[in-house]
């Protein structure tokens, strides 16, 4: 990945730990969303470089990257992590957010997750490009939403 976020040129290119994914084109989002899904089941949504979404296999949203920020599940909220950078280090700096902060957020992200899955039953979502080439994204993508649109926030996310 790009070592700033806002530096990615070719998600598509560039997601290869997604083993499946597709780059769409919908109708009003002004860059092509990239959607795919990990190995284990995790999936991934890119609508452009920002905002992108990371769920796990339940639908529960693990982390994000919004507004020049990034996002964790931190038990019954989400911490936003700003990085801090100096010539030498790169400190995060973590806010979790207050409950409207969060349910201004969750509310962003199922409209643009809503939007999307609109798009993909009306047959308005343009595949550009998918990987493998045989893959359904159309009904594996419609799946996932409906799951993310009932699930919150998922357990918080431990160190490795």
């Amino acid at each position: 990945m790009a070592r700033r976020e806002a530096d990615r040129e070719d998600l598509m290119a560039e997601a290869t730990a997604l083993r499946e994914r597709a780059e769409l084109v919908v109708e009003g989002c002004p860059e092509p969303i990239v959607a795919g899904f990990r190995d284990g089941g995790n999936w991934s949504v890119y609508f452009g470089a920002d905002p992108v979404y990371h769920f796990d296999p339940s639908g529960a949203l693990r982390r994000a990257f919004a507004g020049g920020h990034m996002y964790r599940s931190q038990g019954q909220t989400l911490a936003r992590l700003n990085r801090s950078r100096t010539d030498t280090a790169v400190d995060l700096v973590r806010h979790d957010l207050e409950p409207g902060e969060l349910a201004e957020f969750l509310s962003t992200m199922e409209l643009r997750l809503a939007d999307l899955k609109s798009a993909l039953d009306r047959g308005t979502a343009v595949i550009v490009r998918r990987v493998p080439e045989n893959f359904d994204v159309e009904a594996r993508l419609i799946i996932e939403i409906e799951k993310s649109l009932q699930k919150q926030l998922s357990n918080s996310i431990k160190k490795r």
